[in-house]
């Protein structure tokens, strides 16, 4: 009985350690964080060139809600998160309330919060720049989260299309597939 005793406190201090250790590591983690979200900005780069969408900068919408006349923000851009509670006001005009807010990265692998407005005639958007660190205040880890599974979804179509592209040069040129 005594080994099964001694063999159950030598677990309990490994997982006690572990546990210190796993707190040590998550703190560092935490302290970093805006850090590990602009690296990962940084790697995403070509990918948001790839597979962003260029984002209306300004339109006009008919009494159907159809917008016409549409401005585009001429560089491409993934949404990350949107927010829930959007600023009272825009930055660049007090005077225009905020209907929508996103948080985007941009083909540069700057963050952004795009910020919508609407006069009852006009959508009108404005482009304010922030911080890795402001965009996880704000957004919170969803945006690390939604910028991670965007890689992930985008590496796992390319895995597809490579996949398909060996499948038909392989019939083009007689050969058989590997199995």
């Amino acid at each position: 009985m005594d080994d099964v005793e001694k063999g159950f406190d030598a677990l309990m201090q490994k997982i006690e350690a572990l546990q210190e250790n796993e707190k040590a590591l998550a703190e560092t983690i935490r302290e970093n964080e805006a850090r590990l979200l602009q690296n990962m900005a940084t790697s995403a780069i070509p990918v948001v060139k790839i597979v962003g969408l260029n984002m209306l900068k300004k339109g006009k919408q008919d009494t159907k809600g159809e917008i016409y006349d549409p401005q585009y923000y001429s560089q491409k851009m993934i949404i990350l998160g949107k927010s829930e509670q959007p600023s009272a006001f825009r930055p660049d005009n007090p005077s225009m309330p905020v209907v929508d807010q996103f948080c985007v990265l941009s083909e540069d692998g700057d963050f952004f919060e795009l910020m919508y407005s609407f006069d009852g005639f006009l959508t009108d958007s404005y482009l304010n720049p922030v911080t890795a660190k402001r965009a996880l205040e704000v957004y919170g880890y969803d945006i690390m989260f939604m910028l991670y599974r965007a890689m992930h979804d985008y590496l796992k179509n390319e895995e597809a299309l490579l996949a398909s592209l060996e499948i038909v040069i392989g019939y083009v040129f007689g050969k058989k597939q590997q199995e």
